[in-house]
C-alpha cells in the first residue's frame, strides 16, 4: 500500500468523503494491505450504530416477467428461454406468514416490472402482510414507477424501496440498457422515493461491461451525496441468454473493497452482503460482513419458482441462503462472529 493510498482511507475513515479523483486513485491503488485496512476502518465505523448484529431480510421474488429488455439481465423482455411466473397475492402472502414464523421482521417483495402489480394489487398485498404483521417492514423492489405509483404504495404501508441506480454515468448507462431506459429517468425515481419518505436503496454492479475506474469512482460520490439508507452491490455475473453473456465477471476482491468504502462514506448504511456475492464464492456473504456489510436476504420465495428467478447464471437459490434454513444462516454468521436478530434492522439514521 503506497502512503498516498493509506492517507485517502485515513481522510475517509475521518470525513466521510473524497473527490471524485481521490475515489479514483483509492480504486487504482488498491492491494490486499489497502483491503485489510479499509475493512478494519468499516467494521469500527459500523460498530457504534450495529455491532455484531445481521439483519436478515426474507425475499419474496414475485415476478420473472419484466418489460424492459436490460442487456445484462436472465429475465429480461427479449429471452425466450425463461419459464415466466408469477405469484398470486395469496401465495405472496402464505411466503410472508412463513417468514414471519421464521423470525424475519423485514419481508421485501422484488420482481420484473410486471403491468399485473397495479398499485391497486401491489398496495393490497403490501396491506395484507402489515395488517397481519404490524411490526413487519416491507420494503419493495419493483422497478421505475411514476411519482403517484410510489405514493400510492407508500400510503399503503411500504417502508423501503429498492432500485438500484446501476451506474452513475449517463454515457455507461446507455451501454447497459435499452434506449427506452434513461439515467434521467433513473434519478428522478430516487429523488421521488427520497422525497415520499422511503428509507431508499441504491447500488451498483462492480465489473460490468465496459465499466472503468472513473465509472466506479462516479457511484461513489452519488453515494456519498444521495446519503442512502440502503446500499445493494455485487458482481456482475452474466447470463448465458444476454448480449453480455461472454462478458467477464466482476471480481470478488473488488466488491469486498467498495463495500468497506460505501461504510466508510455512510457509516450507519444497511449494507447487505448480497447473493451474488455468495455465488461467486461459498464464503462470499461471510468476507462482506467482515468488510463492513450488516444485511443478508435469504430467500423465501416457493422452491418451485426459485430457479427462474435467474438475473444471472449458477445463482444460488436453495441451500444456506435459503429462509427455511435460518439455524444455517445463524451458525454461519455465528462462526465469524455476528449475530443474526430478529429485528426490522432500521437505519440507524437518527443516531448520527
Amino acid at each position: 500500500m503506497t502512503e498516498t493510498v493509506r492517507k485517502l482511507i485515513e481522510k475517509l475513515a475521518r470525513t466521510h468523503s473524497l473527490t471524485e479523483e481521490e475515489y479514483a486513485a483509492l480504486i487504482d491503488g488498491r492491494d490486499d494491505e489497502a483491503a485489510a485496512l479499509l475493512a478494519q476502518y468499516a467494521v469500527a465505523a459500523r460498530e457504534p450504530y450495529y455491532g455484531k448484529k445481521v439483519f436478515a431480510r426474507g425475499l419474496i421474488e414475485i415476478s420473472n416477467i419484466c418489460k424492459n429488455n436490460c442487456f445484462y439481465c436472465g429475465i429480461r423482455r427479449g429471452n425466450k428461454n425463461v419459464e415466466r411466473y408469477r405469484l398470486e397475492p395469496e401465495v405472496i402472502a402464505a411466503c410472508a406468514d412463513e417468514g414471519y414464523a421464521l423470525g424475519f421482521r423485514t419481508i421485501v417483495l422484488q420482481g420484473g416490472e410486471d403491468a399485473f402489480y397495479t398499485d391497486e394489487v401491489l398496495g393490497g398485498i403490501v396491506r395484507d402482510i402489515k395488517a397481519a404483521h404490524p411490526d413487519v417492514a416491507v420494503t419493495l423492489s419493483m422497478g421505475e414507477r411514476s411519482f403517484e405509483s410510489y405514493k400510492a404504495l407508500k400510503e399503503a404501508g411500504a417502508d423501503r424501496y429498492l432500485l438500484r441506480h446501476e451506474t452513475a454515468d449517463p454515457v455507461h448507462y446507455a451501454r447497459l440498457h435499452p434506449s427506452e431506459l434513461s439515467l434521467d429517468t433513473r434519478m428522478r425515481c430516487l429523488r421521488d422515493l427520497k422525497a415520499l419518505g422511503y428509507q431508499v436503496g441504491i447500488g451498483c454492479m462492480v465489473g460490468s461491461p465496459f465499466q472503468t475506474t472513473a465509472h466506479l469512482a462516479k457511484d461513489l460520490k452519488f453515494t456519498e451525496d444521495f446519503q442512502p439508507e440502503m446500499c445493494g452491490i455485487g458482481p456482475f455475473i452474466p447470463h448465458h441468454d444476454t448480449p453480455f453473456k461472454y462478458e467477464p465477471a466482476g471480481t470478488l476482491k473488488l466488491t469486498l473493497y467498495l463495500l468497506s468504502v460505501i461504510r466508510l462514506i455512510v457509516p450507519d448504511v444497511l449494507l447487505p452482503a448480497t447473493t451474488a456475492l455468495g455465488t461467486i464464492h461459498p464464503l462470499g456473504r461471510e468476507m462482506g460482513m467482515k468488510a463492513g456489510a450488516n444485511v443478508i436476504m435469504p430467500n423465501l420465495s416457493p422452491l418451485a419458482v426459485r430457479k427462474q428467478y435467474m438475473l444471472y447464471d449458477n445463482k444460488i437459490c436453495t441451500g444456506d441462503e435459503s429462509a427455511q434454513c435460518r439455524a444455517c444462516l445463524d451458525n454461519r454468521m455465528a462462526a465469524i462472529g455476528y449475530e443474526v436478530v430478529v429485528d426490522r434492522g432500521d437505519a440507524a439514521r437518527a443516531a448520527r
